[in-house]
């Protein structure tokens, strides 16, 4: 017999199904964002230093990308293959599934730790080649990495009770996990940033400390409201037992999707390469990077919040050979993205400046953010509609597809042109035109998705019996 969660993914419209699933995940991921920024805001403000922590912040960041890449990817991977199984009422399975991907997040929360004892040095010093990249900014970046990798399980492991949730319909939870784990990262910022109240004024040492008790508490509520809701998932260390079968189907979907998130580390990592490299003011275009990039999570990450709406339906709907019910849940992701995307669009084409000013930059560093927040915002739709290509794709079994999105949106149409560009800049008068790929990349990327769309349309929908 079916849960009353897996009826409705296989009965109820596919609009407010996916309204009511996607609302609160969008809203989580936009709050996950906002946290970011409120990181930045408070460490911009400190007494001494605010710019060059925003600074080693962006050295930082590629880490991060890659942790939270890792571990999304494992959970995608989960998310796809726990909706299908539980599509075609193979109960065994799905709990086989559930209690790997627990053992998967634990081994690679032991490599992170691996990491931070013996990685984050070398990365760190590996940005500053150039020698634009300060002293003060380098030991304040690997002060916050040896905290953020060090202690790594609240992420790792959040990031599968979240897929989890989704998978069985209950999202909601999932974000107020989220939501709950933002809120104490947000309250503790200014405790530890500047040491209120007596505690010890750590500047961003307290930062990396909020996030990691902030993604603590995300993770055990997670793992509450899994063991007291997922009814339809038995929770049992005989699970964890590793299956060859099962470790492979999760990262079927989910290696590609680890890679494609991954290439998002090669893309800041090496942007920060050739943004430093730039003469007079290569340590400003990081920054400012940086700032950028947290700002457009604000929007992005809303695309990110309906990808993990479009998964679960359409994959639960694909295992049950819904045809319809299929091409219902991609027609309404792409309608939600666009929405939402040229929203964010005009957003910030209309408070590029006052957003800049939350970050009390230089007067070099201002109208840099400023020209780059307005420039990079016109990709934001087609951006958005590719992010939902790659949910379609992740969730039709198309692994391959997704990753090749991300490979022409990070990669290839970004960083060769960036770094022409980059070698024209002579100051920050003209350094805007550096910022002109992140925006065509994701115009000419579009284009790509929407040709591999029709064709895997033809071959994995259309083939649905009636």
């Amino acid at each position: 017999m079916q849960t009353s969660s897996q009826n409705k993914m296989a009965v109820q419209p596919i609009a407010p199904l996916m309204f009511r699933i996607g609302l609160p995940i969008v809203l989580s991921m936009i709050l996950q964002a906002a946290y970011n920024v409120v990181d930045s805001a408070y460490l911009a403000r400190m007494t001494t230093g605010g710019e060059d922590a925003l600074t080693a912040l962006s050295l930082a960041f590629p880490v991060q990308l890659f942790m939270v890449a890792v571990s999304i990817g494992t959970g995608v991977g989960t998310n796809a293959l726990l909706a299908k199984l539980l599509g075609l009422g193979d109960r065994e399975s799905a709990n086989r599934t559930v209690g790997n991907a627990q053992m998967l997040a634990i081994i690679l929360s032991a490599v992170f730790m691996l990491f931070s004892l013996l990685g984050v040095r070398p990365y760190v010093y590996s940005q500053s080649a150039g020698g634009s990249i300060s002293p003060e900014v380098l030991d304040m970046a690997i002060d916050y990495l040896h905290i953020c990798c060090g202690i790594p399980f609240g992420i790792v492991l959040f990031s599968v009770y979240e897929k989890v949730l989704q998978a069985t319909g209950r999202s909601l939870y999932s974000t107020i996990a989220q939501i709950a784990g933002a809120v104490v990262n947000i309250i503790l910022d200014p405790f530890l940033i500047y040491g209120w109240c007596g505690l010890p004024e750590l500047g961003v040492r307290g930062a990396a400390w909020a996030t990691v008790v902030g993604q603590l508490v995300s993770m055990g509520l997670g793992l509450a409201f899994h063991l007291h809701l997922n009814v339809e998932i038995k929770n049992n260390f005989c699970y964890f037992k590793p299956d060859r079968r099962t470790i492979l189907g999760i990262y079927a979907i989910g290696l590609p999707a680890i890679i494609s998130q991954a290439l998002l580390t090669v893309m800041t990592y090496s942007l920060n390469l050739i943004l430093g490299g730039i003469p007079q003011v290569g340590q400003n275009a990081v920054t400012v990077y940086g700032l950028y990039y947290k700002i457009q999570q604000l929007i992005i990450f809303a695309a990110f919040g309906v990808r993990d709406a479009i998964t679960p339906i359409v994959s639960f709907n694909y295992g049950a050979q819904n045809r319809q019910r299929v091409k219902d849940g991609i027609r309404w992701g792409l309608i939600y993205t666009s929405i939402l995307m040229l929203a964010g669009c005009l957003s910030v084409e209309l408070f590029a400046a006052p957003l800049a000013g939350l970050f009390s930059l230089s007067e070099t560093t201002l109208p840099m953010c400023i020209d780059c927040m307005r420039i990079v915002s016109l990709g934001f739709v087609f951006a958005g509609l590719c992010i939902a290509f790659q949910g379609v794709f992740q969730a039709l079994e198309c692994g391959i597809e997704s990753l090749v999105i991300s490979l022409c949106r990070q990669v290839l149409f970004v960083l060769p042109p960036v770094w022409l560009l980059s070698r024209m800049v002579t100051g920050a008068g003209n350094v805007r035109i550096v910022w002109v790929p992140l925006a065509v990349g994701e115009m000419v990327t579009l284009c790509i998705a929407l040709v591999m769309f029709r064709r895997v349309k033809k071959s994995r929908v259309d083939s649905i019996p009636e």
